[in-house]
């Protein structure tokens, strides 16, 4: 009885370890059959777009509309620098604007007063010079009215007189006109160097201008901001980070494979898609492109190979995936996660 209860025994056992190993072999051959007809990484993550968000003006931070992880538009106001001394500023400079808009009306003025004074001194001179040449005219005739006895000395003398006087008047009118072209030419100056002061607050004006609009934070484009840097209240500087935002309308896939899989790896060929976070989702994407160096040639310190002991390391290239169908997973997909890739050969 209890030879016939070890029999029995005996070919459970067998029957349990037979089946075992007949397990063990198809899910064994299936593993090695599907190594044999597939390439595969995990080294692979979901990436998108992620931009930051900077100041572009010092300032107290005086308004906030967005929480941690919202989603914005893009060219959405979510917050506002104190702007109280920049518009005062910039009602200084315009009243400042004015002001020397007034002193180019006055220097203007005094260069049109300058033309009309040179225009009175140039007639001036055609009257100088008629009364000169008269008066040489007059000398000429008296001196030979003087030979003949016909006049005078004193009356000589008189016309003498006269032609030196209309001479030495001429020639001051000569010294004014020569004075007053110089005097245009500082009043020129005046109205020149007047306008380019207008022109220089008016680039002020503008650069103040262009400040307000930085105290308006702006988001660069759509998406969901992460954790954010910000407070009402709070100091910030110029450059100082406030938030990102991630771009969650499209997602794209950084796959490493080893460089021995490349063999397998061509742009347009389709692969399989496994989220570690969701593994029953049935993705597929399509290979874009692949790096022309290895991940090691992007680093901040790439291995130099050329000096010491060589020890040789299989390399990864980067292959960028994209996502087929991706509105359909658009609520699952977040950069960073990490994913199992599956290709053909």
């Amino acid at each position: 009885m209890e030879e016939q209860k070890k029999k029995k025994q005996a070919n459970i056992r067998k029957v349990v370890i037979s089946t075992l190993l007949v397990v063990a072999l198809y899910f064994g051959g299936k593993k090695v059959v599907f190594s044999i007809t597939h390439e595969t990484t995990d080294n692979a993550q979901i990436e998108t777009s992620i931009v930051p968000v900077l100041t572009r003006i010092g300032g107290y931070v005086k308004t906030i509309s967005i929480k941690d992880y919202d989603s914005v538009g893009q060219n959405q106001l979510v917050a506002e620098i104190d702007d109280a001394e920049l518009q005062m500023q910039l009602e200084e400079q315009k009243a400042d604007l004015q002001q020397s808009l007034a002193d180019v009306s006055n220097a203007q003025a005094q260069l049109e007063n300058g033309i009309l004074a040179l225009k009175n001194n140039k007639g001036l001179i055609d009257l100088k010079t008629i009364k000169q040449k008269k008066s040489n005219n007059d000398l000429t005739r008296d001196q030979n009215l003087f030979k003949e006895q016909a006049i005078t000395r004193k009356q000589l003398e008189e016309t003498e007189f006269q032609l030196s006087s209309s001479t030495q008047e001429l020639s001051n009118a000569q010294t004014e006109l020569a004075t007053a072209n110089n005097r245009i030419a500082v009043l020129r100056q005046n109205v020149n160097r007047a306008m380019a002061l207008i022109d220089m607050k008016k680039t002020k004006i503008k650069e103040t201008e262009l400040k307000l609009s930085y105290t308006k934070i702006i988001t660069p484009s759509a998406g969901k901001i992460g954790k954010k840097n910000i407070n009402i209240g709070q100091f910030v500087q110029a450059g100082t980070p406030l938030f990102s935002i991630v771009n969650d309308s499209s997602y794209w896939i950084v796959a490493n494979f080893k460089e021995s899989q490349l063999e397998s790896l061509q742009e347009g060929k389709k692969v399989n898609i496994r989220l570690d976070a969701f593994p029953e989702l049935p993705i597929e994407g399509t290979i874009l492109s692949l790096s022309d160096a290895t991940g090691a040639k992007f680093s901040l310190l790439p291995p130099d190979n050329s000096s010491g002991n060589f020890i040789k390391v299989t390399q990864r290239i980067p292959v960028k995936i994209a996502i087929n169908n991706q509105a359909a997973f658009k609520n699952k997909l977040r950069a960073g996660m990490s994913v199992f890739i599956t290709v053909d050969k």
